[in-house]
């Protein structure tokens, strides 16, 4: 069995494979009591949700990891992972913002992403609230 950490960080590059924008892993294992880590991340589209959530699933069957629920497939908008020990939140983009579930969990630990592509606007694997400028 893989560690939750490996685990998210694996879910993070299958996100960032299938262009997950601002993707951010949060240690919330001091603060919950259900999960120990959480992705968030974004698409533009309810079709690039859904991209994205297939990505992360096929990633987590590759990997023989359980898959405990998938909620909000059918509409896109805000799609739940369970994979237990690791929770996915993906977003349609304006829900992403609206619900702003970074800062409700603003004193969780952020977890270093070792990829980045500055290239492509809007798809920093850092910290959301950053800008970048070349």
């Amino acid at each position: 069995m893989i560690e939750a950490k490996d685990k998210a960080m694996s879910m993070a590059r299958a996100a960032w494979d299938k262009h997950a924008q601002n993707p951010v892993i949060l240690e919330v294992k001091s603060s919950s009591d259900v999960t120990d880590y959480f992705l968030i991340c974004s698409a533009n589209s309810d079709r690039g949700v859904k991209t994205i959530v297939d990505g992360i699933e096929q990633k987590l069957k590759d990997m023989g990891e359980k898959i405990i629920g998938i909620e909000g497939y059918s509409e896109g908008n805000w799609v739940l992972i369970d994979s237990a020990d690791v929770v996915a939140h993906i977003f349609y983009e304006p829900l992403r913002g609206f619900y702003d579930l970074e800062s409700l969990w603003i004193d969780a630990p952020r977890i270093d992403l070792p990829f980045e592509d500055h290239t492509s606007n809007g798809r920093t694997a850092q910290d959301p609230t950053e800008s970048y400028s070349p």
